[in-house]
């Protein structure tokens, strides 16, 4: 497994965790379809919430949230579709962004949640 891999996986872990925390409920990680990825698909009561997880260890190619580019946001949006057609779901969905900065040193990681992110 590559460093990169090893710090997304960190970051899936870290918002996983502090989903639980905030009462969600995973349902499924890191749903895959053929062009496309969804990190963490939650439950919050009756609403689906479909998380992506965006992991840096420093800022030099800016701020976690700002990869989540159109063209990253078009793969997550059909890997989104796929899971609602294929789990006929059809009640109240939304797409929340996780953004967390890991600082190796302080062993320490700074999480903002977005919530109701538009695609």
């Amino acid at each position: 497994m590559s460093y990169k891999q090893e710090i997304g996986n960190l970051g899936e872990k870290l918002a996983q965790k502090f989903l639980i925390s905030k009462g969600y409920r995973v349902l499924e990680t890191n749903f895959k379809i053929r062009g496309g990825e969804v990190d963490l698909v939650c439950r919050k009561g009756k609403l689906l919430v479909f998380a992506e997880v965006k992991t840096r260890t420093n800022q030099n190619f800016g701020y976690p949230e700002e990869s989540f580019d159109f063209k990253k946001r078009q793969r997550f949006q059909k890997a989104v579709l796929r899971y609602l057609l294929r789990s006929r779901y059809q009640s109240p969905w939304q797409v929340d962004l996780i953004s967390i900065e890991i600082d190796k040193i302080a062993k320490k990681a700074k999480l903002r949640h977005y919530q109701a992110v538009e695609l």
